[in-house]
């Protein structure tokens, strides 16, 4: 797509004004709206997955990245007829559930989609996240914190995903059979994490506030809950590099694995070598986990 194409496209069967398909978003790697739509073509049978049915916030960059932006949860007006949307306390949010609004919002400059942790309608959640985040951006150690909770979760019987989040932490996704509360995980999380961090004090943490971490690498059990978003698997990143939140084998993570080698311009090879990682576990039951964790104080 060129400013000569520039105009109206029909994505099945809905017309799409797209608008100066010529801008740069993306400077480093050279990415202009034409290309970051084409890449969102090519990733939207994986992201439409993790942004269906939830309640949506995007974050959106109208000059490109290096310049302003802004989180939106209200969907945009005026909101095509395609677009399906979910009303969740006052506020209006986009349903992402189909390659023509996913495209409405990348015109308009929408680089980051970040899903709700529930389903529209629903209170159960979705799968369980805890998202690894380092108190120092590039701490060296990111990955090898990473691979000893890793290591933790699959000595209680629990199979997870790491993913990138495309920023400066790593989110571990783990598939759960349905049934479980947000407070459920949110005790097996806490267990996780104190264990963690009395264990390795000077790796690990579990304060929330920052002047307490120190340079220690935090394990956020307390994100995950009903109301709040996490940045979806595959969605791209308001970052200089492009970059991709991507997941990742346990094996790239023990080799330490530089985050910044998934972006737009490489993640379509690595779906097609690899698939969607998500996908290749099956749902977790947390049950005797669960058992564990009420029986602490």
């Amino acid at each position: 797509m060129s400013e000569a194409t520039s105009g109206v496209l029909k994505v099945e069967g809905h017309e799409l004004a797209i608008t100066h398909p010529d801008k740069m978003l993306w400077p480093d790697p050279g990415i202009t709206k034409a290309v970051y739509l084409q890449k969102l073509i090519a990733l939207s049978p994986y992201l439409l997955r993790y942004c269906r049915n939830r309640y949506l916030t995007t974050i959106r960059y109208p000059g490109g990245v290096g310049g302003k932006s802004f989180y939106q949860k209200n969907a945009p007006k005026p909101t095509p007829d395609f677009v399906r949307t979910a009303e969740l306390d006052g506020v209006t949010y986009v349903n992402l559930d189909s390659l023509p609004t996913l495209l409405w919002l990348g015109n308009l400059g929408s680089l980051e989609f970040h899903p709700s942790f529930q389903y529209i309608g629903g209170e159960e959640p979705a799968e369980w996240v805890l998202d690894i985040d380092p108190s120092v951006e590039g701490d060296p150690r990111l990955m090898e914190a990473v691979a000893r909770i890793g290591e933790v979760l699959e000595g209680l019987g629990i199979a997870s995903v790491p993913k990138t989040s495309g920023a400066t932490g790593v989110q571990i996704v783990v598939p759960i059979e349905r049934g479980y509360t947000f407070t459920q995980l949110r005790s097996v999380g806490k267990l996780v994490g104190t264990y963690l961090s009395e264990k390795h004090p000077r790796l690990f943490t579990i304060a929330r506030p920052l002047q307490e971490r120190g340079k220690r690498i935090y394990i956020d059990y307390v994100q995950h809950w009903a109301g709040k978003s996490l940045s979806a698997p595959y969605t791209p990143r308001g970052r200089k590099e492009a970059t991709v939140s991507t997941p990742l084998t346990w094996e790239e993570v023990r080799a330490g694995v530089d985050p910044r080698e998934f972006h737009l311009l490489s993640i379509e090879e690595r779906l097609r070598d690899k698939g969607d990682l998500l996908q290749q576990v099956p749902p977790q039951s947390l049950d005797a986990v669960l058992e564990t964790a009420a029986r602490l104080p």
